[in-house]
């Protein structure tokens, strides 16, 4: 893959470079937002694992700005923070997928595989659209054939997360460190209970179902 990485921490883009060149990745690293962003708009990646917290940008604005400009390269974020709000925030500016430091790197790899093999959602600027579903990432509206759809916010965290991978299957315990900051799947039943919430409102009023259990493995959003 041809990965841009953006991080500040020069011994984390010494580890990841040499890390990633060893799997045969092609990697192009920058330590500050600006220089992230232009190389983002001037390149073709095959996904960019950006730190959230960056010099002159931060990870946000870059990945605002990016997705403003209709690239829909994937991007991976690196970050500290563990606050459900700071991921629902990335979610909604258009991550594809969250590692919280401390990682493993065989982490690391496992989920740019993932995101290689992503089937891309439609996205056009803040509008994310799976089938006759429509997310309006700037003002939180939800819409399937045209039907508004209340949701709290955990549901629309989760629905905005199966979205911006469509056709991927997550597991539980993704899912649970995404949404609520767990790194193991204790919380399995929490989250079989926010699926079913969200379930009830998407998929129970309509002809066709979007949102599947894979058994023993997860739930995927796909046509």
């Amino acid at each position: 893959m041809q990965l841009l990485l953006a991080e500040d921490e020069q011994k984390t883009v010494d580890y990841l470079t040499k890390g990633l060149r060893e799997n045969g990745h092609v990697v192009e690293a920058v330590n500050n937002g600006p220089d992230a962003l232009a190389l983002a708009m001037a390149g073709t990646f095959d996904a960019m694992i950006l730190d959230v917290m960056m010099p002159g940008l931060d990870g946000w604005e870059v990945l605002k700005r990016l997705r403003a400009a209709g690239r829909a390269t994937p991007v991976l974020f690196l970050t500290a923070r563990d606050h459900v709000e700071d991921r629902v925030r990335g979610l909604d500016l258009g991550a594809n997928d969250y590692l919280i430091k401390p990682f493993a790197f065989a982490e690391l790899l496992a989920r740019l595989r993932n995101l290689a093999r992503l089937p891309r959602a439609v996205t056009g600027g803040a509008l994310v659209s799976v089938g006759d579903l429509e997310i309006d990432t700037l003002r939180h509206r939800v819409t399937r054939a045209g039907h508004v759809l209340q949701l709290t916010s955990k549901e629309y965290a989760l629905l905005l997360l199966l979205a911006r991978n469509q056709g991927r299957v997550l597991s539980r315990t993704l899912i649970a460190e995404a949404i609520w900051g767990l790194f193991h799947d204790q919380q399995s039943n929490a989250v079989d209970a926010l699926v079913r919430r969200l379930r009830t409102k998407l998929d129970t009023p309509f002809a066709s179902a979007l949102l599947h259990t894979i058994r023993g493995t997860g739930y995927v959003l796909d046509i």
